[in-house]
């Protein structure tokens, strides 16, 4: 099996956004409610906008040409960090390609842009556990600690 893992062109948004809500699905799935309520053409036009103006970057990975799984990410700031942060905002791989080196392979691939845009650190926040324990362990594997916390939000209309 051939893997690859590229940066995702704003002409390939469309493919980024149904890995997008086959994750969401998994997680409003496994967790009986529905968090997420999100239009493919809707993400994918907001993706290519994106990708276009360097706001987000999107690393596909595809075994064989087939896309197999993706990770979006963003820098900022932050203080605490000592200068730019990335953010990895969603993380998927598809069932049939984990424990394959498919997610470790995203995460190396990850490392790499963070080295070469400087970023200070690299942070993510596992959907809720127990349910997805096994996202938190495979994260840990790959050199990610845990700092503590809860991931909140506001919708600001």
């Amino acid at each position: 099996m051939d893997l690859a893992i590229t940066p995702a062109t704003a002409a390939e948004a469309d493919t980024v956004a149904a890995l997008m809500l086959a994750l969401t699905e998994e997680i409003c799935a496994r967790l009986g409610v529905r968090h997420f309520d999100l239009d493919r053409d809707q993400s994918a036009a907001l993706c290519a906008d994106w990708i276009s103006r360097g706001e987000y970057v999107a690393l596909l990975a595809r075994m064989d040409g087939r896309p197999v799984g993706f990770v979006g990410m963003s820098e900022g700031r932050a203080l605490y960090a000592g200068g730019a942060v990335g953010t990895m905002q969603e993380f998927y791989v598809s069932p049939e390609c984990r424990s394959a080196g498919v997610g470790r392979a995203l995460i190396e691939a990850v490392k790499t842009h963070a080295r070469e845009r400087g970023w200070r650190r690299i942070e993510v926040c596992t959907p809720p556990l127990p349910e997805f324990q096994r996202s938190l362990d495979f994260y840990a594997r790959n050199g990610f600690e845990v700092t503590g916390g809860r991931k909140m939000k506001v919708v600001v209309d």
